[in-house]
């Protein structure tokens, strides 16, 4: 229970330091741009991309024929010449401004996240510096496995890349002391 108990905590404060992170801070808007013609690219979107919602690279080869070198000569070409972009595609559009789904959906990541995290801060009867050590383990190894690999592969900004180690640093190092004091209390406890 007292697992449960830090989960719930530490998501609770992992989605309070998202929104500051996100909304006083700025840091979720780190290395993202205004399109110059927004108009002009949303226009030329549904007939350059269907009516498929997916995640598109541009310029982009077919997978089945990489192994053409023809084909792959005239991709890297093309690609050397053209802009490079990385599209989250949706046709059917979505209100970005209504959160009714989205805040939600990102306390319950928030929780479940800090519930594996203290599973791990509670397997043992870690000191208070130990579980916050664990916290801050967990956050680079996310951030490293998921967020390096972005940049490298996807082209994310860096500014964009080290924003997010800062927001998850900070973050689960904050989520990480409370859930830390919670399970070191309940230990000292039940010695008593």
């Amino acid at each position: 229970m007292r697992v449960l108990v830090a989960a719930l905590m530490g998501g609770i404060v992992m989605f309070i330091w998202g929104a500051v992170a996100h909304m006083a801070l700025g840091l979720g808007d780190v290395g993202m741009r205004q399109p110059v013609a927004e108009d002009a690219v949303l226009g030329s979107l549904r007939p350059g991309l269907g009516e498929q919602a997916g995640v598109f690279v541009l310029p982009s080869v077919d997978p089945a024929k990489m192994h053409d070198k023809t084909v792959m000569d005239a991709y890297s070409t093309k690609a050397k010449a053209s802009p490079y972009a990385l599209v989250v595609y949706m046709p059917q559009g979505d209100d970005l401004s209504d959160m009714s789904g989205t805040l939600p959906r990102q306390w319950a990541s928030d929780t479940l996240s800090a519930l594996a995290l203290a599973f791990l801060m509670g397997l043992a009867a870690f000191s208070f510096m130990t579980r916050l050590s664990i916290a801050l383990a967990a956050a680079v190894f996310a951030w490293l496995s998921t967020l390096v690999p972005y940049w490298n592969w996807y082209r994310f900004p860096t500014n964009f890349t080290l924003a997010a180690l800062i927001e998850q640093v900070i973050g689960w190092l904050l989520a990480g002391a409370v859930m830390a004091w919670w399970l070191g209390r309940g230990e000292q406890r039940s010695r008593l």
